[in-house]
């Protein structure tokens, strides 16, 4: 309850500050409140106490952003539905998630079978930021995530949950002020969306979003630069389209700029460093699952930094976040040995939206400092040092069997970057035709002669692991998170085939 109020505390204390950004036009968080209010009375208006799950459609505007906190206030839990998605997955999440109505606001509404609230069509009221009382326990947002049967897995998480990790986020003592000028890249299906508007809101500090029509990485360096960007949250996806431009990129003005949602090399990380001479960096990991993220690790600019095959260390948990790694019978495994990260604590999701078979997959209970304690199962291949920081190593599922060997995907990547340099690359494996696995290599650059590369991998691999097929891409393509599409780079690698 006490995080609600202090959006409703922020808001009014910092009335006549900006609060977002959007698409060249500021808006105050008086305009903020006022759009709030009136989206507030229009739920109310048009809803039951009892409907608690609420469509939102994620347009890039003032009035989705004031659906969230209007909803919030009003102890509902908002599911984001993106108009780019194709219709047939937003039907099956509204189904899922048994929505009856959505706010939109769309100029034409996305889904006018079902109660829409036209959010920009809403008359002003008098401004009503006091949240209702409700329990901690009730649920924020439902956020629905690919499922590997094509049927997404709605991931709810509760006020708890929130209230959790801004609470470990606090525990950082990063002194984010209502000054600080932040970007928010991400679509509001993707959960680092939460902490890149709702961080600053607390803070009274003015969110910068990325329009939808702009191209996304360019706009983001543009703005960095022009608006002079203090906080960025970003995937590491960025780095590697930014590449061939840091010479020209120089924010001096960024003084905190974290990383989640892929691995994060720490070749690109240094040269990155260079174009934000005065930010301290962070490396920071977590599911959506476990709301938003749960361990972090401060970059060094002045020393070593702990890593694997290139990739920077994600650190120890957060405050309230337990962190084991495990074998295949749930043992819990000591420092320096290759297991599982299983997480848990208070930011861990109540379980799978309405998918009991999934929950028991995901989710055990084994004593954990004398008591029962319910765990999550990444699938994140890791280990721990004897400082407690963990290294990422792989996702279970891209370490493969060939000839019997287990290879991991991300050594091959880790020496074809190191003998390419600044060429970003990543490995796929694939059943050929006569149903053994071979791996294949996709670049991230123009065509050019492999041999060097090849002769090179072998002195560092045995021969199963050599690369038998390649591709060549000049930019990589991404999701709707902004994370490298991979299975779109390996359907393209096989139709070359």
């Amino acid at each position: 309850m006490q995080l609600f109020k202090n959006i409703e505390q922020s808001i009014n204390s910092h009335i006549d500050r900006n609060a977002f950004f959007i698409n060249g036009v500021a808006y105050t968080y008086k305009q903020f409140a006022e759009t709030i209010s009136k989206i507030r009375k229009g739920i109310s208006s048009a809803t039951k106490e009892d409907e608690k799950n609420i469509g939102v459609v994620a347009n890039d505007d003032l009035e989705t952003y004031a659906a969230i906190i209007a909803l919030w206030l009003e102890g509902r839990a908002y599911v984001p539905l993106s108009p780019e998605t194709p219709r047939q997955r937003n039907e099956n999440v509204i189904k899922q998630a048994g929505l009856d109505t959505i706010i939109d606001s769309s100029a034409n509404a996305v889904f006018p079978e079902l109660k829409v609230i036209e959010s920009k069509k809403l008359d002003a009221v008098p401004v009503d930021l006091n949240p209702k009382n409700v329990s901690d326990e009730e649920l924020a947002y439902i956020l629905f995530t690919s499922g590997t049967t094509g049927n997404p897995k709605g991931v709810p998480i509760t006020r708890a949950n929130v209230t959790g990790f801004i609470e470990a986020f606090e525990d950082f003592k990063l002194d984010i002020t209502k000054e600080d000028r932040c970007l928010q890249m991400f679509e509001l299906t993707f959960d680092l969306s939460v902490m890149s508007y709702l961080v600053p809101i607390l803070k009274g500090a003015c969110v910068y979003t990325i329009p939808k029509d702009q191209i996304k990485y360019s706009y983001i360096a543009e703005l960095m630069e022009d608006q002079a960007l203090t906080v960025a949250l970003m995937v590491p996806s960025i780095l590697h389209f930014l590449r061939p431009y840091f010479s020209e990129v120089n924010c001096p003005k960024m003084r905190y700029n974290l990383f989640c949602g892929e691995a994060l090399p720490l070749d690109i990380t240094n040269e990155w460093s260079q174009c934000l001479p005065n930010a301290k960096i962070m490396n920071v990991y977590g599911p959506t699952e476990d709301t938003i993220f749960c361990t972090f690790y401060h970059y060094n600019r002045n020393a070593g930094n702990k890593s694997h095959h290139g990739i920077m260390s994600i650190g120890k948990a957060m405050k309230e976040t337990y962190t084991i790694i495990i074998d295949a019978d749930k043992k819990v495994l000591p420092a320096g040995e290759t297991g599982e990260l299983c997480l848990g604590g208070i930011q861990l999701t109540p379980g799978y939206w309405k998918n009991e078979e999934k929950n028991k997959e995901a989710f055990f209970h084994i004593d954990y400092k004398g008591k029962p304690t319910r765990f999550y199962k990444t699938g994140d291949l890791c280990r721990s040092d004897e400082e407690g920081d963990i290294l990422y190593l792989s996702r279970l599922d891209n370490q493969i069997k060939i000839q019997g060997f287990r290879v991991e995907l991300s050594e091959i990547e880790f020496f074809c970057k190191e003998f390419l340099k600044k060429v970003n690359a990543i490995a796929v494996a694939f059943e050929n035709k006569t149903g053994n696995t071979e791996i294949g290599l996709i670049f991230e650059s123009a065509a050019f002669d492999t041999a060097e590369l090849m002769k090179y991998l072998k002195t560092k691999m045995p021969a199963y692991m050599i690369p038998t097929q390649t591709l060549f891409e000049m930019t990589f393509p991404l999701n709707s998170n902004g994370k490298t599409d991979r299975n779109l780079l390996k359907k393209k690698l096989l139709e070359k085939i």
